[in-house]
């Protein structure tokens, strides 16, 4: 009888110890060397490192994973890598000098800021043309989208505005003015508040996205250091809608803040000049780009506290995480 049970056990053991840990591919955009770096969310080990374009900053992914988009900036395109093999498989007609873009939540729309002409530009992804060229402030950056697709969020850093675009109609219905330097967008998950970052200005907004007007101010404050050296960029806020990180810049930290009560909860330290943050799919962990440090940085967010930094290329700005 002791000898079944053992046989038994044995038996159930041996699925469970055939299973790998699933991991999910980073992209990390390195702005000064022209390259992609490919880390292992699992392993945190680099596994590849893709030529790009050059000036790469803005990048995201096809909602299946299977397309990852690049902004080359100073090629004046978006190129299309297949993740399956790592490879350019072709470009998408940007306009001049973009930075940031987001994805449409059908995925058949990609919003570009054309930080030189002062545009947005809309492509049709499977078309590879532009359906619309939407006029917006001066040095157009931040970009986000509403969960139901309909509104998109431009900001301009020189105006000092947030931009609200219908996506039907391609046509800006509302424009709220915020602090010095917008630099991102990013809308809680119920579509209710859209976070805008202000770099200069050192604060995040929070706008009400139906009376389209500013409703909190969150600032921050770090013992040591000088309030010109906490520029606020980045904004990734949880699924759950509870919790928001922001990456601070030149300050070298990132802020926990909570998304109910819009107060900070704690600055964790990371790399050198944070500028961008992306969440895995299961939102254990937030990874940042850390641009002089030259790393990323790997932090579970279930304690707030940096696991690893991993050495990319040379001045990492951008960061997508490869959906399940």
């Amino acid at each position: 009888m002791r000898r079944h049970l053992c046989l038994l056990a044995a038996t159930v053991a041996l699925p469970l110890l055939a299973q790998p840990a699933w991991a999910n591919m980073v992209y990390v955009s390195n702005e000064k060397d022209n390259t992609v770096t490919v880390v292992d969310s699992a392993t945190m080990e680099v596994v590849k490192t893709i030529d790009v374009g050059q000036r790469p900053r803005g990048i995201t992914i096809s909602h299946d994973g299977k397309l990852l988009y690049v902004c080359a900036s100073d090629d004046d395109t978006v190129e299309i890598i297949d993740t399956s093999t790592n490879e350019i498989v072709g470009s998408l007609p940007s306009g001049p000098d973009p930075e940031l873009f987001v994805l449409s939540p059908d995925g058949k729309t990609l919003y570009v800021a054309n930080e030189d002409d002062n545009l947005v530009t809309a492509i049709d992804v499977a078309g590879k043309n532009v359906i619309a060229e939407i006029p917006v402030g001066v040095e157009p950056e931040g970009m986000g989208i509403s969960p139901d697709g309909k509104t998109m969020v431009n900001t301009s850093e020189t105006t000092n505005m947030a931009h609200f675009i219908d996506t039907s109609t391609h046509e800006i219905t509302d424009n709220v003015l915020v602090d010095s330097r917008p630099r991102f967008a990013q809308f809680k998950p119920d579509g209710s508040e859209v976070w805008v970052s202000a770099e200069i200005g050192g604060t995040v907004s929070v706008i009400d996205n139906k009376k389209r007007e500013v409703t909190h101010k969150i600032t921050f404050e770090i013992q040591g250091l000088r309030s010109e050296q906490i520029q606020p960029v980045g904004v990734r806020i949880t699924a759950d809608g509870k919790k928001a990180y922001v990456a601070l810049g030149p300050a070298n930290r990132v802020a926990v803040v909570n998304a109910e009560t819009y107060e900070v909860e704690k600055y964790i330290l990371v790399g050198q000049r944070v500028w961008q943050l992306a969440f895995t799919p299961d939102g254990k962990t937030i990874i940042s780009t850390n641009g002089l440090s030259n790393d990323i940085t790997f932090i579970d967010t279930a304690t707030d506290e940096p696991v690893k930094s991993v050495t990319v290329g040379q001045l990492p700005w951008g960061v997508t995480v490869a959906p399940n």
